[in-house]
């Protein structure tokens, strides 16, 4: 990779020895004597599996270490959640799915703002631009359940935050962590922050890096990438009851595919935030939040950074594409509580420009002006409310309602300057219910989301429906409406739980491929009927006071209703198995991942990254860890994923790119790592 350096094999343990060491002087001098943070306590156990923490919700801590690690990027990380999926590419940078469904389907949040990526192909998906472990919490909510984070988000939204630090008198805290492993992977992570109890400063930043893995035929596969992350938050706490946040970041990476035909060459983050909260307002005004946010993707893709050009075909000499989204936005909320409800209400607005410009040859692109090609503007207003019937009984509902708009500025469009608006409403309600007989909780909820077509469905298709002038003309908003149900079952020894879903999707937005000249393909996006169900479930049982089994299991369907075929891009049946030993100092653990073969497929169908172009073999892959907490403040943990180094490849993948000697005319998937090393070593002062 240009540019970049990489830890070799060879002197790995010299550079984590020389490292560690250059970071425990600085971490010695900045921890207050004789003060631990309250945060400072490490658990010695590597997480294998995640429960809900309430109905359709799921929280977590990403800071945790976890198998497989290590997650290289947000979807990385959400992929070890029960019923999410990646397509994958390579090494990083896959595009999250969950229950099978895709893109802004997907509401995904960072620090409560909106960060959306460029690529005309998704290249750069917005958790691309995420580094889990620089985050506090990760929350997810399944379905259509809630509507104060934005528009879209009908399969789930996810929320990445980072807590406000808290200091009652002079201090600091400083958590840090390295991770070595297989092909040259190098992390380095600091999370440091000062302050009292009028207010703080923090810094957290990461940086990672990887050469092409190995799969478990020992064949090398294009997939290096290397990435860096900084950000800045300056916190005023004149009381406890009151927060002004202003924050600021910046990042950047590159990274090559072997499933596509141009690498990233950059993929530059800007990002700035000011929030207000203000708690115990009144008897019934509780608290009111207030918060603006600008994000910056400049992305740049080229054949010739990270590999050579083919010589031969569209892109037999170098050539390269850049591309920018800037996203602005806000949202202000207010928290109402009476005796047995309590009412979450407010406003929040977006709004992104699309620019691009590309040339052939090596860096031409950069004396070539920039092209407008597209801006969205979203309002919004949403109320949601928590009946509290009696001391088991909920009643939760919310509705939303949007005024969302796109406008079309492509020079060669023949809807160049149009703009086409939709009002779109949606809405939940949901019965929680805790059983008398048994410690656990029963919930029923019923959804319903529309969502304006994104830039990816308006923009990127070749073609519209048949009849139309293009996609930007005629590919209508998305009607989804979810039935939910579960149980979630807590005792001393056992925690379970099931989630299932069923659900109709009134103009579902779906790409169909068709092969064109030189090997490359058209697409053409439309909307169908849709129908949709599946569920996940899991166990965690305490075997004896040291062992602990866990189990989980998450299935997707779907079926193309207008066409009478199945829905493409659905993954496969999985299911993960695992089993921890735990003491006092440490703990050891395996997990077992077992996932289906996939024989439902349409074939050419599919979304804006990828379609289905074959079925898929299931596989079973089998990983240990170890984890040894030295003290309180130090943590030694390790690992090998894929133990017996099985060959494999995702259902949800890109075809090998020919570039790199894939055949073309025999689309194969992407294949996974094969055994991979790793060990991690967490500080926390």
């Amino acid at each position: 990779m240009s540019g970049c350096t990489l830890v070799s094999k060879s002197n790995r343990g010299a550079a984590l020895t020389a490292l560690c060491g250059s970071l425990l002087a600085p971490l010695a001098v900045a921890a207050p004597t004789g003060h631990v943070h309250p945060e400072a306590e490490l658990s010695p156990t590597v997480v294998t599996a995640i429960a809900p923490s309430s109905p359709l919700t799921v929280v977590t801590n990403p800071k945790e270490p976890r198998q497989p690690v290590p997650a290289s990027d947000g979807a990385d990380y959400l992929k070890t959640i029960p019923g999410f999926a990646a397509i994958r590419a390579g090494g990083t940078n896959g595009d999250p799915v969950l229950r099978g469904m895709f893109g802004s389907r997907l509401n995904i949040l960072t620090n409560g703002g909106l960060m959306l990526g460029a690529c005309p192909n998704r290249m750069d998906a917005p958790t691309s631009y995420i580094a889990p472990e620089t985050y506090d919490r990760l929350t997810v909510i399944k379905g259509p359940q809630s509507v104060i984070w934005g528009p879209g988000g009908s399969a789930g939204t996810v929320l990445f935050e980072r807590e406000p630090v808290s200091f009652g008198t002079l201090g600091s805290r400083v958590n840090a962590s390295l991770l070595a492993g297989s092909n040259g992977r190098f992390d380095k992570v600091l999370d440091a922050a000062a302050g009292n109890g009028q207010g703080y400063a923090r810094f957290v930043g990461n940086q990672s890096r990887a050469d092409d893995y190995h799969d478990g035929h020992g064949d090398s596969v294009p997939s290096r990438w290397e990435k860096w992350n900084g950000d800045v938050a300056l916190g005023w706490t004149p009381d406890q009851d009151t927060l002004v946040e202003l924050s600021a970041g910046k990042g950047d990476g590159k990274a090559r595919y072997a499933g596509r035909g141009m690498d990233g060459a950059q993929f530059k983050r800007e990002s700035l935030g000011l929030r207000v909260e203000k708690s115990n307002l009144g008897e019934v005004l509780d608290k009111v939040e207030a918060q603006v946010y600008y994000n910056y993707a400049d992305h740049v893709m080229d054949n010739y950074s990270l590999r050579t050009p083919s010589g031969t075909g569209m892109m037999a000499g170098p050539m390269a594409a850049a591309v920018e989204r800037r996203t602005m936005g806000g949202r202000i909320k207010a928290t109402w509580r009476w005796a047995d409800v309590q009412l979450i209400g407010g406003l929040d607005a977006q709004t992104n420009q699309h620019r691009a410009r590309s040339a052939m040859g090596i860096d031409t692109y950069k004396h070539l002006p920039w092209t407008k090609d597209a801006a969205f503007h979203d309002y919004g207003a949403f109320a949601e409310a928590t009946w509290y019937a009696t001391g088991v009984d909920r009643l939760i509902a919310g509705a939303r309602v949007d005024r969302a708009s796109a406008k079309d500025y492509r020079a060669s469009s023949l809807t160049r300057d149009n703009t086409r608006a939709d009002t779109l409403p949606s809405g939940f309600v949901r019965y929680e219910h805790d059983l008398a007989a048994v410690p656990a909780t029963a919930y029923v909820g019923l959804g319903h989301a529309q969502r304006f077509p994104d830039y990816w469905e308006l923009f990127s298709p070749t073609r519209g429906p048949a009849g139309s002038l293009n996609a930007f003309d005629s590919i209508k908003p998305e009607k989804t409406t979810q039935l939910d149900v579960g149980l979630h079952y807590r005792s001393e020894r056992l925690e379970a739980w099931a989630s299932g879903y069923v659900g109709q999707i009134r103009d579902y937005i779906l790409f169909d491929y068709r092969s064109a000249m030189m090997g490359m393909s058209t697409s053409q996006a439309r909307n169908i009927d849709a129908r949709i169900m599946g569920g996940e479930v899991g166990a965690a049982y305490a075997l004896s006071e040291r062992w602990k089994a866990d189990a989980t299991m998450a299935y997707a369907w779907g079926k193309n209703s207008s066409d009478g075929r199945a829905l493409a891009q659905m993954p496969p049946l999985e299911s993960r198995l695992g089993l921890t030993y735990q003491r006092e100092q440490w703990s050891a653990g395996a997990l077992w991942r077992l996932v289906a073969a996939q024989h439902r497929i349409s074939q050419n169908q599919g979304n804006v990254v990828g379609k289905d172009f074959g079925q898929s073999a299931g596989f079973g892959v089998f990983s240990l860890n170890a984890a040894y907490k030295i003290n309180r403040n130090l943590k030694l943990s390790a690992g090998v994923d894929n133990l017996f180094d099985k060959t494999y490849a995702e259902h949800l993948n890109l075809a090998g790119n020919a570039g790199f000697g894939y055949p073309a005319s025999d689309p194969q998937a992407v294949n996974e790592p094969g055994r991979t090393l790793w060990t991690k070593v967490d500080f926390s002062f």
